[in-house]
């Protein structure tokens, strides 16, 4: 006959998990452990941790790889966050295993040197200040959250205080590179066919790499009167929080068109999965070919805007064709309103904006 198990300790899927009252909180996870003398060795511990917490108001040790997958489950419907488990994979090997009260800019200091080393051997790969900032401020939101809302048990936070993080200056910052239709040209005739296709959306349309890698055909809304559609995109999915109106021009509305019936969710796929990112190797490649190596994705955004600006377009339409924040409800259009974006969007399309005198000066002067 076997010896009888811990209380509050229940096999499921071949592993032991752990629902148990102590001292008035329920302690409900799993150990992780199909071995059930381990798993009462991790359900020990976990007691003990809330005794210490109870009686003499100490913090159960937590790393920082415990406090990434909190935030990554936590925040899933947060528009950039793919963008943000790709920094926490890179910060992972050198922060991931310390204790949350160890991660401060003596202990990134590793991090961000061989950062910058990469981006010295390897300059293709772009490494700059700014690369480096977002993972730095990836690291900052997460322990501020832990110092301040996350709370275990006992109704102690996970971390006493948060420490500060300091961004490294941005003097090494890639000015925009707005495209001539020409350069347009040989870059897309590089691209394979599915980037080729959303390389060629995103300059019809302004959108942001996440916006048009992420978007849905849910968000599609017809406009029967104007005989189109066009996309709302919400906000949760948008950088700066506001709903995001994309308006087809003739071009962006023929790559639309090509990709009907490819995929029930999502626009943009390859072999009919999602596409988490544009700017990858193929991309790098293309550009290199293309004669091209400093255009970046969000260097189409910058060209769209650009050739609105050259074609007279005002500032409130570029506002709302290109996604800005404005502080206007941005997403309440009437059929005439919608129409005259319409006509500015398809102003970038036609034979005479693509020989505008002043998008070429300005190409030569941010080249």
């Amino acid at each position: 006959m076997g010896r009888r198990r811990t209380a509050g300790l229940y096999k499921r899927g071949g592993v032991w998990h752990i629902d148990k009252q102590v001292r008035g909180c329920r302690l409900c996870q799993s150990t992780g452990e199909s071995n059930l003398s381990r798993a009462e060795e991790f359900l020990a511990r976990k007691v003990e941790e809330i005794r210490q917490q109870a009686i003499y108001g100490v913090r159960p040790q937590r790393t920082f790889r415990q406090a990434a997958t909190e935030y990554l489950s936590t925040y899933t419907d947060k528009a950039t966050i793919a963008e943000d488990a790709m920094h926490l994979q890179i910060l992972d090997p050198y922060i991931g295993e310390l204790a949350l009260d160890q991660v401060h800019m003596g202990t990134l200091r590793s991090f961000i040197e061989a950062r910058k080393k990469a981006g010295i051997r390897n300059p293709e790969q772009g490494v700059k200040n700014r690369t480096i900032n977002y993972s730095l401020q990836v690291v900052r939101r997460i322990l501020y959250l832990a110092a301040y809302d996350w709370r275990d048990q006992t109704g102690l936070t996970w971390l006493e205080t948060a420490p500060k993080i300091r961004f490294l200056p941005e003097a090494d910052r890639r000015n925009p590179y707005p495209m001539c239709w020409e350069e347009q040209g040989r870059l897309l005739r590089e691209l394979p066919p599915h980037l080729q296709r959303m390389a060629l959306f995103k300059v019809n349309t302004g959108c942001r790499e996440a916006e048009v890698c992420g978007l849905r055909w849910k968000w599609e809304v017809k406009v029967p009167e104007l005989h189109t559609s066009v996309f709302l995109i919400p906000a949760q999915q948008v950088k700066n929080r506001e709903e995001r109106l994309v308006v087809l021009n003739r071009i962006a509305g023929s790559v639309i068109d090509e990709q009907r019936g490819q995929h029930p969710k999502f626009v943009f796929t390859y072999k009919g999965h999602a596409i988490r990112k544009m700017n990858g190797n193929a991309w790098r490649k293309a550009r290199q070919r293309a004669g091209l190596p400093g255009v970046r994705v969000h260097d189409l955004k910058h060209t769209f805007g650009r050739r609105l600006r050259a074609a007279g377009v005002s500032f409130e339409d570029r506002q709302d064709l290109l996604g800005h924040k404005s502080g206007r409800i941005t997403t309440h259009y009437s059929a005439a309103e919608l129409h005259n974006l319409i006509k500015a969007a398809n102003s970038v399309t036609n034979k005479k904006s693509r020989k505008s005198p002043a998008l070429t000066i300005l190409n030569r002067k941010t080249g």
